[in-house]
């Protein structure tokens, strides 16, 4: 149920498509201090170790995305980010759900990612899911200058 309009929130995960570009750079803005450009994400689209994913809602609105990197037996969550105005609902939880399956589809064993160590939301949500801290980046981002924690995952 969507506790804020009290009816079930209806999303679908599937693969990002050049017209969605607009939508997920949108929310990365949004969502991230350094924002990557669209030419980035339509570059992407079509790369073998890259799985680009969306969230979209029932009337196909992009709610949501989520760059997985796949090299052999191993992934790397590149950016996971849900619209602001969606979050709470437990769609990054869905989300994060699909992209982890993508991932062991691919044959991937071990996952890592890098999170703001100030991010107790999206700490809690990889946490679990069994991700665990194996190393830290010192000064990783910018805007604030904040250190990573970087996690790991086995699937």
């Amino acid at each position: 149920m969507d506790p804020v309009a009290g009816h079930p929130v209806r999303a679908q995960v599937r693969r990002m498509r050049a017209e969605d570009v607009d939508a997920v750079v949108a929310i990365e803005t949004e969502a991230f201090s350094s924002p990557w450009r669209p030419e980035t994400f339509l570059e992407l689209i079509d790369r073998p170790t890259a799985e680009v994913l969306v969230m979209v809602d029932g009337e196909e609105k992009v709610i949501g995305y989520a760059v997985l990197w796949c090299i052999l037996d191993q992934g790397e969550i590149a950016n996971v980010a849900i619209a602001r105005h969606m979050r709470g609902r437990g769609l990054g939880r869905q989300l994060l759900a699909r992209v982890l399956d993508v991932g062991r589809d691919r044959g991937v064993e071990t996952v890592f990612l890098e999170v703001r160590e100030s991010n107790a939301a999206a700490l809690g949500l990889y946490h679990s899911f069994g991700f665990a801290q194996v190393g830290q980046r010192r000064g990783y981002y910018d805007r604030p200058r904040e250190d990573a924690r970087i996690l790991m995952a086995r699937l």
